[in-house]
């Protein structure tokens, strides 16, 4: 059994825990019945992902089993991860989503996205990442009594995103604890009014509108200030095609949206001007976590 994870960018500027959307940019899990557990990882990950049974998908593939009343049983897992770690790209979103899907279907389950969503829930507190991994497309999530309540639009082909990987990580908890703890009502109204707005074009198609609504005032400009370089990322990019760039999630990825004719052309800038950055040019995911073969 093979299960197969998007890449995601999430909070997309303005829309703070609750804007994202999916990257055709995959990791694929491998399931194995054996006599004895064994964890190999290839790709992103090798050394620094544990290869053993405290391993993250490993144990919540095992909690998911338990709660189908199935007991421990032995699994090779063979990971091949193409989504860097701790670059904002959804790295832990993908193993969550994976391990719970591939429970799922060991149990003789259906692929229940919505159930598994809220199961992914207990592990990622933030829906921004988990809902386009599961679900794939832009979507715009909210919680209520500790379930999920999404919205899901389907990118067009005629956008492309332009991805630039920095050599640095970028630790989500100290991401988060370096926000300020109160925002004023008019920082406030400003996120609001521009998630509002983004969320409204991926709708409409207003595509011309994204670098207006994209702007953000709660969480971009602080974390960027650790990182300074990223601040000449996103600017290279909107000065050269780009219809948005964003911090990709908490970083230090920054992410650019593109028409798909603009994307050779943003690729090459970015990477000649930032050599020591890995740069991407990827197509959107529309379909989420998937059984493949």
């Amino acid at each position: 059994m093979v299960i197969s994870v998007p890449a995601t960018s999430a909070n997309l500027g303005p829309g703070f825990d609750c804007l994202g959307l999916s990257l055709n940019f995959r990791n694929r899990f491998e399931i194995i019945p054996a006599t004895k557990t064994s964890v190999q990882i290839s790709g992103e990950g090798v050394g620094r992902l544990r290869a053993d049974e405290s391993n993250l998908f490993v144990k919540i593939f095992r909690e998911t089993l338990r709660e189908f009343g199935i007991g421990e049983e032995h699994f090779a897992f063979k990971f091949h991860n193409q989504i860097p770690i701790s670059r904002g790209l959804g790295s832990s979103s993908a193993m969550i989503v994976g391990a719970i899907s591939g429970a799922f279907l060991f149990a003789g389950k259906r692929l229940d996205k919505g159930a598994i969503l809220n199961k992914a829930l207990r592990y990622e507190h933030h829906p921004d990442n988990i809902t386009p991994a599961t679900f794939g497309g832009f979507t715009i999530s909210m919680l209520e009594k500790n379930k999920v309540f999404y919205l899901k639009q389907t990118l067009p082909k005629t956008l492309k995103a332009v991805v630039v990987i920095p050599d640095r990580a970028m630790n989500t908890k100290y991401a988060r604890s370096i926000l300020p703890k109160r925002y004023s009502v008019e920082e406030c109204v400003f996120n609001l009014s521009h998630s509002s707005f983004l969320s409204g074009i991926f709708w409409s198609g207003k595509w011309e509108f994204l670098k207006l609504a994209s702007k953000d005032m709660m969480h971009q400009r602080q974390r960027m200030d650790t990182f300074p370089i990223l601040k000449e990322v996103q600017k290279t990019a909107l000065n050269h095609g780009a219809l948005m760039s964003t911090l990709s999630g908490s970083g230090s990825s920054i992410f650019s949206l593109c028409y798909s004719d603009d994307a050779p052309q943003l690729h090459k800038v970015l990477s000649d001007r930032f050599r020591n950055f890995r740069v991407l040019a990827l197509e959107f995911d529309n379909l989420g976590v998937l059984k493949q073969g």
